[in-house]
């Protein structure tokens, strides 16, 4: 009984790392990147509202990314995304009201100059360029 004991913590201590093995690993879900540059910032879509005859006829989606290369700059624009953001909209809520019809696809030079017009404003400098990736409207129908 006495030679048992050694015997049984020698199995018990060559069972565990078998045990330890079996339990599953949590591993993080990846995450999905437009790029791989860590230059880039990713914007949410932006939405408007495009109103015909006094009512809502569709919505502009726009999908826009920012690239910027200074490390500082990318800092101050993680940090001021809502401001940005809320510029963004105010300015293509005008765009909307007085160029986008749903029969014509919207200008994208204009809507890019605009949103790069922002962007410097919104920041007080130059230093992150704007890259639009998607212009969509959606039509409603009654």
């Amino acid at each position: 009984m006495r030679h048992a004991a050694p015997i049984l913590a020698l199995l018990l201590a060559a069972a565990l790392p078998a045990v330890a093995e079996d339990k599953p690993k949590k591993q993080k879900a990846p995450e999905h990147k437009a790029t791989q540059s860590k230059s880039f910032v990713d914007v949410d879509p932006l939405y408007t509202t495009i109103v015909a005859d006094n009512h809502a006829a569709g919505m502009l989606m726009i999908r826009v990314g920012l690239d910027v290369p200074d490390d500082a700059l990318h800092e101050e624009i993680d940090r001021s995304m809502p401001v940005l953001r809320d510029a963004y909209i105010r300015n293509l809520m005008s765009f909307t009201a007085n160029n986008v019809r749903t029969d014509t696809q919207p200008d994208v030079g204009t809507i890019a100059d605009r949103l790069q017009g922002v962007t410097d404003r919104a920041l007080k400098r130059r230093g992150a360029r704007v890259l639009l990736s998607q212009v969509a409207i959606r039509v409603t129908t009654k």
